[in-house]
């Protein structure tokens, strides 16, 4: 039987192959972070635990597609896309329908995205915060 890293493996391979349709095309990905940014709005509260790594790769995704952060593999820019298209899909392991457990999937795969991207998602955090203080430092 399967164990929960699998089960993730599997459903993330299906959606990760779907996000080359996204990598080189802006409008495309800017349509996918406004269902994503949309329904992550939409649930916020049932997706407390899990709100700020999600930001976090809605921001990564919408920086790289601007050309704006490459400093990213392409397999780690397509396993986020992937997880988002997984995120925005209605039918998955559990159906977003299902009242009160409908995003548990959704956000495991989230939270087991960014642990299997932990270095690369770092430095996206680091580059974010230099490029904030940079963009407000009066200093300059």
């Amino acid at each position: 039987m399967f164990g929960k890293k699998e089960i993730f493996e599997i459903e993330s391979n299906k959606y990760i192959s779907n996000a080359k349709e996204y990598l080189h095309n802006q409008e495309k990905t800017e349509g996918l972070l406004k269902k994503a940014i949309k329904k992550a709005n939409d649930k916020k509260g049932s997706l407390s635990e899990v709100w700020d790594k999600l930001q976090l790769l809605l921001e990564l995704i919408k920086a790289y597609s601007k050309g704006e952060y490459k400093n990213v593999s392409k397999s780690t820019i397509m396993t986020v896309i992937g997880a988002i298209l997984y995120f925005v899909s209605p039918l998955d392991i559990v159906p977003d329908f299902l009242v009160g457990i409908g995003l548990i999937d959704d956000a495991a795969v989230i939270g087991y995205t960014l642990k299997k991207l932990g270095t690369e998602i770092e430095e996206f955090k680091k580059w974010k915060h230099t490029s904030l203080f940079t963009q407000q430092n009066p200093f300059d």
